[in-house]
């Protein structure tokens, strides 16, 4: 859904892109630079408990994701090895700030536990984080499996900005209240939309191979 803004986003950094390419920077090194910035902050926040300050930090990350593909446009056009290298370290730093949810809610747990109380809201939370980890990737790859059968699946209610914003949000109302709560609701919406997400991606292709005549 947030895809549809990628566009007119592009339009609002360009003067930062051309500042970029004035200083010498490749687009290639905005890409690592922002993967390995995201990852930190992301395992950061998991650690320390410090959510809202890593939700604001993250987004700041997230908003300039595309900083990397205006500069390319501004100087090579854009490579193959430079998509390939995007795409992979996107992997990465989603890994990273599911991870750090993980490791939060695991904090929780330890905490509460240790005080005789067991949480089950963490133990939730935790179980969704993992589990949508697991259809971001898979989300992901039915994608890049799909073109290389000749076909397409981009479709789907919850794109990575989509995700995104889902985690950003839960994190950043949960360091707000203090209330894992929060952070555990989004992650359960979060592992039902990657789900169907999912599912759609699956769907489409099948219905693309049925119409070439090559289902089954």
């Amino acid at each position: 859904m947030l895809e549809k803004l990628r566009t007119p986003w592009k339009r609002i950094i360009n003067p930062i892109a051309r500042l970029l390419v004035w200083m010498g920077v490749s687009a290639d090194a905005v890409t690592v630079a922002g993967a390995l910035g995201t990852v930190v902050v992301g395992l950061a926040a998991g650690f320390t408990g410090w959510m809202l300050p890593g939700a604001v930090a993250l987004t700041v990350l997230v908003i300039f994701d595309s900083l990397d593909g205006s500069v390319a446009a501004l100087t090579t056009g854009g490579t193959k090895f430079g998509a390939f290298l995007d795409s992979t370290l996107d992997r990465i730093a989603d890994w990273a700030v599911l991870a750090g949810v993980i490791v939060y809610f695991l904090r929780e747990i330890l905490a509460r536990g240790s005080a005789g109380e067991p949480y089950y809201a963490a133990w939730i939370g935790a179980g969704c984080a993992l589990f949508a980890v697991m259809t971001s990737f898979v989300t992901s790859y039915a994608r890049a499996r799909a073109e290389s059968v000749g076909f397409e699946a981009k479709n789907g209610v919850a794109t990575r900005a989509d995700r995104l914003a889902i985690i950003l949000v839960g994190m950043a109302l949960t360091g707000a209240t203090g209330d894992p709560v929060w952070l555990m609701a989004f992650m359960v919406a979060l592992a039902a939309l990657g789900a169907v997400t999912v599912w759609q991606r699956i769907h489409e292709v099948h219905r693309q191979m049925l119409a070439a005549g090559d289902g089954r």
